[in-house]
C-alpha cells in the first residue's frame, strides 16, 4: 500500500482537504480514485489508514479511518557529515533516515568536494526514504555550517563520535561502551578525509570520542552506513 507523508492533522472522523500538490500526486501520479486507500503519517499522530474521496479532477478529501501504528518515541541521534557528490549524497541522506537519525547536519570541511548544497533535494530524499521504509517521522534538516562554526556551536553535553581512519585500534566497541545512555552524534568526513588541522581540532575537544571503523579504509558513503550501524547496535536504539 502506498504511504504518504503529510502536514495534515490525522484524527478519527475528521476528513481533511488535500493540498493541491498532494491531490495532484494522488490523482494524477498514483492514479488513485474515489474509495482507494492509502497510509498517511505526519510525524506526530502515528500512521493512519485513510480513504480517498475524489472531488473532480484536481481535488481530493482524505478520510482517516483508523490508526494502524502509534507514533513511536523520537530518536535522538545526530548525523553530521561533509557533503559528497550528488549521487552518493542522495544515498547517505536516505540511509541516515533509515538508520534513525534525528538531525541531519551538513558540515563544510577543508576537503569537501561539494560545498554548495541543494537543501530541497536533500529533504526530498529524506521524505522518500521515510515513505518507502515505514518510518513515521523525518529528521530535522539543518543548514550547512563551516567546520569551525560547527565545532563552536556543538552542545558539549552531547558526545560527538569522530570516525578517524588514523585511530590506533580497529575495534570501536570498547570505545563506544562508556557512551551508552548518553546523547550522541556522529561526524563523517569527506571523500578526501579530514585535514590534519581538522583532525587535531576534533581530538582536542572534550566532547569528542574518536573511534575506528575496522581495519579497512572505507569510502565516505560506506563509512557513513557502517558508523551508524555500529553506533546504533552498541549504544543506540538497536539495544
Amino acid at each position: 500500500m502506498q504511504r504518504l507523508l503529510t502536514d495534515l492533522p490525522l484524527q478519527p472522523d475528521q476528513p481533511v482537504e488535500a493540498p493541491a500538490d498532494t491531490a495532484h500526486y494522488l490523482l494524477n501520479v498514483l492514479r488513485m480514485r474515489d474509495g482507494d486507500q492509502i497510509l498517511l503519517f505526519n510525524g506526530n499522530d502515528g500512521e493512519w489508514l485513510a480513504s480517498i474521496e475524489q472531488n473532480g479532477k484536481k481535488r481530493a478529501t482524505l478520510h482517516p479511518v483508523a490508526q494502524v501504528r502509534p507514533q513511536p518515541a523520537p530518536s535522538d541521534f545526530h548525523y553530521c557529515f561533509a557533503p559528497l557528490k550528488t549521487g552518493r549524497m542522495d544515498y547517505i541522506i536516505q540511509k541516515a533516515v533509515e538508520m534513525g537519525a534525528s538531525v541531519v547536519q551538513p558540515v563544510i570541511t577543508q576537503h569537501c568536494q561539494m560545498p554548495k548544497l541543494n537543501s530541497e533535494r536533500m529533504q526530498a530524499n529524506m521524505r522518500e526514504a521515510a515513505e518507502q521504509c515505514g518510518i513515521l517521522s523525518l529528521p530535522e534538516y539543518r543548514e550547512p555550517l563551516r567546520f569551525d562554526k560547527f565545532i563552536e556551536q556543538w552542545d558539549p553535553s552531547r558526545t560527538l563520535i569522530f570516525c578517524d581512519e588514523a585511530a590506533e585500534s580497529n575495534n570501536p566497541l570498547p570505545l563506544l561502551a562508556p557512551l551508552k545512555g548518553k546523547q550522541a552524534g556522529v561526524f563523517i568526513g569527506p571523500e578526501g578525509g579530514f585535514s590534519e588541522d581538522e583532525r587535531k581540532n576534533l581530538r582536542q575537544q572534550s566532547f569528542v570520542t574518536v573511534i575506528p571503523l575496522g581495519p579497512r579504509i572505507l569510502r565516505a558513503d560506506t563509512a557513513a552506513v557502517a558508523a551508524m550501524a555500529v553506533i546504533q547496535a552498541a549504544i543506540g536504539d538497536w539495544q
